[in-house]
């Protein structure tokens, strides 16, 4: 698909061509196949140009999933515009703050989003429009910027990470040669699809030419019933995958399921334990916004021999650890899934990019094989007594316990160590701190063990991409 001036072939309508009757899209009880889809794109975007929409435009969104969502990104490649999906959860000021960073020509929103910003565009009074008869492109530049991104944000103000045509197929290309491509996979997109990894499903089933089953949120049971009707790949988070298992209550997954890729940072021991004995074909995956998702995957292979790696990076990406005696350090990376640089930022650009590099502000080691292992946020690091403690490590020893839902750890200033380890817990039955802390002595050096222990019964604070938002469990431990 990349054409001889180094451009690329408009990804569904080649499909259409090839494949017009393979099912490319699937929502509820609707299919849509390439052909049919091939339509509907080429209608949305001539339904956009109504409203003005032209090469160079920046377009936000407020969309939960669905058809439309998943149609949008191909309908804006189609007029050479950049999508600027943003998070339905913010709120109004948020919202307000990153629409004047993207300066969008506009906003398109829904029923149930529309008071989040005041001026835009009701999305079903856009389908409804008569189409504008403008030439749509059948090729895109590989610099294209396809779409901006914002960061979560989870410590200062987010940045738009600008994400071009090319960062979406070499992230495909990387993942298609650690997983490989069958004619019949069809990938479940239940993260939002205005979060990098949900994104990358729609962009990437459109490249392969395979199906992408796009569910309006995530439903542990409608999960169950999809990869029970044959879907073949998931994309999940750590707690989707737990609430997933639950569900299933010991059911057998089908051998359709061929992979459940696990991102959103570091998996508990405990839950690869789960997965391992109810043979769930789970890889672990290391990526970020700025690298358009994946950019590390371990093979399912490879699940049992190196387990709580986040596997090899994918081709043709690099990554090294800018490491300390310990062989532990910031996670760097380089290779064509790197974004441009963030929007209007190239102070911030020049720092993330040094050398060039993508300094991620993560923390991993890479063992004698080259796997690599994510051992937390740079930011998140805890420095108590001189030494370093990861949050992610401990948060695992706490959810191996039986009795732990949820475990969230921060660090908290302290006189005597500089910073306390403190333990945001929500239980699943009843036990004390007491036990909690033998446990933990069983399983982490003294000096990790948490100094404190605060029970919670409702959910941990998470953003989007199901991180936890370590941000809010500081103001929680404040308010106390």
């Amino acid at each position: 698909m990349i054409q001889k001036d180094g451009s690329f072939g408009d990804w569904v309508a080649s499909h259409a061509n090839r494949n017009p009757h393979r099912i490319a899209l699937s929502y509820n009880d609707r299919r849509w196949t390439f052909a049919q889809l091939d339509v509907e794109v080429s209608r949305l975007a001539r339904q956009l140009a109504t409203h003005g929409i032209r090469a160079g435009d920046r377009v936000a969104t407020l969309l939960h999933n669905g058809p439309i969502a998943a149609m949008m990104p191909h309908a804006l490649l189609r007029l050479s515009a950049t999508l600027v999906p943003l998070n339905t959860r913010l709120s109004k000021a948020e919202v307000a703050w990153q629409t004047g960073d993207a300066r969008p020509r506009v906003v398109i929103a829904e029923k149930r989003t529309g008071h989040l910003a005041p001026d835009a565009i009701d999305v079903d009074e856009l389908i409804a429009r008569t189409e504008r008869d403008v030439a749509l492109k059948r090729s895109h530049s590989s610099e294209h910027v396809a779409a901006i991104i914002y960061t979560s944000g989870t410590t200062g103000k987010p940045k738009g990470a600008m994400l071009s045509v090319a960062n979406f197929w070499w992230s495909a290309f990387g993942s298609a040669l650690n997983l490989g491509v069958a004619d019949n996979d069809r990938w479940i997109a239940c993260l939002p699809l205005f979060h990098v990894g949900g994104l990358s499903i729609v962009f990437r089933s459109a490249i392969y030419g395979t199906c992408a089953v796009v569910h309006d949120g995530f439903e542990p049971s409608r999960m169950n019933a999809d990869i029970d009707r044959g879907a073949t790949l998931i994309s999940v988070v750590s707690v989707m995958l737990e609430r997933i298992l639950d569900d299933r209550n010991g059911r057998p997954f089908p051998a359709t399921l061929r992979c459940a890729l696990l991102g959103g940072g570091p998996a508990s021991t405990s839950l690869l334990q789960r997965c391992t004995k109810a043979r769930v074909p789970v890889a672990q995956t290391y990526g970020l916004t700025e690298t358009c998702s994946q950019v590390a995957t371990l093979a399912p292979g490879d699940a049992e021999k190196k387990s709580g790696s986040s596997g090899k990076p994918l081709h043709p990406n690099e990554i090294r650890i800018d490491s300390d005696k310990s062989g532990e350090g910031e996670i760097l990376v380089r290779g064509p899934v790197v974004m441009s640089g963030y929007l209007d930022r190239p102070d911030a650009t020049a720092r993330a990019l040094d050398g060039g590099w993508l300094h991620t502000g993560d923390i991993g080691r890479i063992d004698e094989d080259g796997y690599l292992y994510v051992l937390d946020r740079r930011d998140d690091l805890i420095i108590s007594g001189g030494e370093n403690v990861y949050p992610a490590e401990v948060e695992s020893a706490l959810l191996a316990h039986p009795a732990v839902a949820e475990a969230g750890v921060i660090g908290i200033d302290d006189v005597t160590w500089g910073q306390a380890v403190v333990a945001i817990v929500r239980l699943s039955e009843m036990t004390d701190t007491s036990e909690l802390e033998a446990h933990c002595r069983t399983q982490l050096a003294g000096y990790k063990i948490p100094r404190e222990f605060r029970i919670v019964k409702d959910p941990l604070p998470r953003t989007a991409s199901g991180k936890i938002r370590r941000s809010a469990l500081r103001d929680l431990v404040r308010m106390r």
